[in-house]
């Protein structure tokens, strides 16, 4: 029996049962379909079907489709495809899949233009782009204007860290965002998010505020200063760090404490985290004291952080089991894994700092968020110009999906 391959290509205003009316004719015949994709922008439909239909029908296929379409205001190409392109077609859908999420302020088209040329150079094929910011010019009086695309790719790229190394020089110059992963089942099955605290969960850097406090701001900078630059480790520096607290009252951590300001969009995403069911952490290289108390404002499930000795109601300069470095973040996030029983690849680490870097490295998506440019180089996700709940859009979420989720106004 002959058959022939035939795609449909319908444009035009689209018109509530137009979908029904193009299939009734596929359907009199049993016609195979083997792709089909449709898109709606600002009312326009754009429909493709491919079908596989005995050739003895194909001609009154043609003539019923384009009459039906006509009839309904919508124009149609129609293409007959060889077996040897199908089998192309079909080859090249096993081909590794990215997704690429960008994010920018205002108009978007220089972004866009940049992410798509530069895909495009190291052969990735854009299969669909989903807009998943709100449609309104504005997401909310106090917010910029924003657009976020979610953008499905499909290619056997040539040079992936090239690609990443120049969308970080176009964001950059830009001042737009961007995320690309693997589209695996682990992408859209993410279960455990966990913060860094200090900078990245709040605005404070905790150590920093006790030591201004105690009148010791000048020594604690000095000490910061030489562990940055390498000349000590950072168990180092945060021994010598604690010694210079000691003497300071419990009540001035207390009021630290209780005054830490969360970054912009960090409620908002704890909150659409755990209405959608995910295990949230932190993991600090900073006060056990003050972490305890974000948990219990904001209901987070797991707290590590270093516990400072109290005596008497005073600091006594020493430091309780053992202090939270680099490794031991990594180390935590793995453990806390398997503890709620999941993949690694299911996590998510979002931090600042070079001691997140293990931690974000083996995460199933570690986030750079407002990082210093070393850093957002070496992680593979950066957030640099909007808030911690921009991370929702990485997982997948749309602003309808978290207004959903919220109850309230959706959109970032």
């Amino acid at each position: 029996m002959a058959e022939e391959l035939l795609l449909f290509n319908v444009s035009g205003q689209d018109k509530p049962g137009l979908m029904s009316l193009l299939t009734e004719t596929l359907a009199e015949v049993n016609a195979q379909i083997l792709d089909i994709g449709q898109a709606v922008i600002h009312e326009d439909l754009a429909l493709g079907i491919l079908v596989r239909v005995d050739s003895v029908h194909a001609g009154n296929i043609i003539k019923e489709i384009m009459f039906n379409a006509n009839a309904a205001g919508a124009s149609v190409r129609i293409s007959n495809v060889s077996q040897e392109n199908h089998r192309l077609w079909v080859e090249a859908s096993g081909k590794p899949r990215y997704i690429l999420t960008l994010l920018t302020a205002g108009d978007g088209s220089a972004a866009l233009h940049e992410a798509s040329a530069l895909t495009h150079k190291v052969g990735l094929n854009i299969d669909t782009v989903r807009r998943l910011t709100d449609r309104g010019a504005k997401v909310r009086a106090d917010v910029p204007s924003r657009l976020c695309v979610e953008m499905r790719m499909r290619g056997a790229a040539t040079d992936l860290e090239h690609l990443r190394v120049e969308l970080i020089a176009s964001a950059e110059r830009l001042n737009f965002d961007f995320s690309i992963q693997q589209d695996t089942v682990f992408r859209r099955n993410r279960r455990l998010v966990a913060f860094d605290m200090d900078s990245t969960l709040i605005m404070e850097e905790v150590i920093d505020e006790l030591a201004v406090r105690h009148g010791v701001g000048g020594e604690v900078a000095k000490i910061t200063a030489q562990a940055m630059g390498g000349e000590i480790d950072f168990k180092e520096s945060f021994r010598r760090r604690a010694a210079l607290l000691k003497g300071m009252p419990e009540q001035t951590l207390a009021e630290v404490a209780g005054c830490v300001q969360l970054n912009q969009g960090a409620h908002r995403l704890i909150r659409a985290l755990q209405h959608f069911g995910y295990k949230t952490a932190v993991i600090s290289g900073g006060f056990q004291y003050v972490g305890d108390q974000l948990q219990k404002d904001l209901g987070i499930d797991y707290v590590f952080a270093n516990t400072l000795e109290i005596k008497g109601g005073r600091m006594t300069g020493e430091v309780q089991g053992e202090i939270i470095d680099a490794q031991r973040k990594a180390h935590l996030l793995r453990e806390t894994a398997a503890v709620e029983g999941i993949a690694l690849q299911q996590t998510i680490a979002i931090g600042d700092g070079a001691n997140d870097l293990p931690m974000l490295s083996n995460a199933g998506l570690g986030v750079a968020f407002h990082a210093k440019p070393a850093v957002r180089e070496s992680a593979a996700h950066a957030i640099s110009n909007f808030g911690l709940d921009a991370v929702l859009y990485l997982i997948g979420f749309s602003d309808r999906d978290i207004g959903q989720a919220l109850g309230d106004d959706h959109r970032l």
